[in-house]
């Protein structure tokens, strides 16, 4: 036992104690002044770039989301936009299709009244031509008949009368 009192284990040296706790107090000291500064403003300097970092972070996020709000609203009037332009596509070719019925209609309409009146003006030509020919028959033929008794000119106007009294007839 007697090992532990003198300068064992245990014993304990008050010089010794002195000066390690005066070289304690001098690194607490030489830390507090020189070291533990740099440390906590570069601890301070990197919390701050991770508080900068989560902003922006956070800026960038809203940002993003902001513009999926824009690019969604520009896809809807886009999409609103592409149904008008289908619509009035529509109409544009409906009405041209009417249009062309129409011009079609009309067309047809005045071809058939070019033909009515061709065949009105074919229907005149024709009855005159063959006033024409039966008053030239009946010419012949009456001065065949009445050749001794009636002049030519004579038979001309009975037949000329004969054609006229048919004309108000028909």
């Amino acid at each position: 036992m007697h090992y532990f009192l003198n300068g064992g284990l245990l014993s304990f040296d008050t010089g010794f104690g002195f000066w390690v706790f005066v070289t304690t107090l001098i690194f607490l000291f030489a830390m507090n002044k020189w070291l533990v500064p740099p440390i906590m403003s570069a601890l301070k300097e990197r919390e701050e770039r991770i508080r900068d970092s989560m902003e922006t972070a956070e800026k960038a996020l809203a940002q993003a989301e902001e513009i999926s709000k824009n690019n969604e609203k520009a896809l809807k009037e886009a999409e609103v936009i592409a149904q008008k332009i289908r619509k009035e596509a529509i109409e544009d070719a409906e009405k041209l299709r009417e249009e062309r019925i129409d011009k079609a209609t009309k067309d047809a309409e005045k071809l058939l009244e070019n033909a009515r009146l061709k065949i009105e003006q074919e229907k005149k030509s024709a009855l005159k031509e063959l006033r024409n020919q039966v008053a030239e028959l009946a010419v012949q033929s009456a001065s065949i008949i009445i050749k001794s008794e009636l002049d030519k000119k004579k038979s001309q106007h009975l037949v000329d009368s004969f054609i006229n009294d048919l004309s108000k007839n028909n």
